[in-house]
């Protein structure tokens, strides 16, 4: 048992620290270098660390199988409230609606939240990863996702862009569109109502 949660520990933590590695990357080509050196920081603290060890599988979160286990994962709560890349911390209740609602995100962490996701694909399918994928897997989520409408339009653009025309003019799209400080007015590749990946 202990020598299993200590190889969890050590896969983990290579896990972990190469996923952020490649955002840090991403982030410098976005335009947002020194928030990517901030980015998921708040994974090696014990509340993240040692839940991530005990639910380690390698090619998917561990916080998935902690969901599974208890009904919800205390390390995705703990996360998703110190990580401003992620649209689950952009919510608040809404006077209008007298109800929580999505607000929009701030284009920067909208920036941050695509490294993110592009990181990911890389590091869990490995060699098998294509452009496609970080697009394919927001498709899966995208009917039961509780995010601002824009929010949500400019970063399916953005991973349709990476999908359609590359990392290379999609990172330096990307990194205009920071340097503005606002959403584009139009967005650079239309969305449109495609198939789910799995139909």
């Amino acid at each position: 048992m202990k020598t299993k949660y200590f190889s969890n520990a050590i896969n983990h933590l290579r896990t972990i620290t190469r996923h952020r590695h490649a955002v840090i990357r991403h982030s410098r080509r976005a335009g947002i270098f020194r928030q990517g050196l901030l980015h998921d920081l708040s994974k090696y603290t014990p509340t993240e660390f040692c839940q991530g060890v005990k639910y380690y599988a390698g090619t998917f979160s561990p916080n998935e199988t902690e969901r599974k286990e208890k009904g919800y994962s205390g390390a995705w709560l703990h996360h998703k409230g110190r990580n401003k890349h992620h649209f689950e911390f952009w919510t608040d209740y809404n006077s209008v609606e007298r109800r929580v609602m999505p607000v929009k995100m701030p284009v920067r962490y909208v920036a941050e939240m695509f490294c993110d996701r592009v990181a990911a694909s890389k590091i869990y399918q490995k060699e098998n990863y294509n452009e496609k994928h970080p697009y394919e897997y927001f498709q899966r989520g995208k009917p039961n996702r509780f995010i601002h409408p824009e929010t949500s339009d400019l970063l399916e653009s953005w991973l349709l862009m990476l999908r359609e025309k590359g990392e290379k003019e999609t990172f330096n799209h990307i990194k205009r569109t920071v340097k503005t400080g606002q959403y584009p007015k139009k967005l650079p590749i239309a969305i449109t109502e495609e198939p789910h990946p799995e139909d």
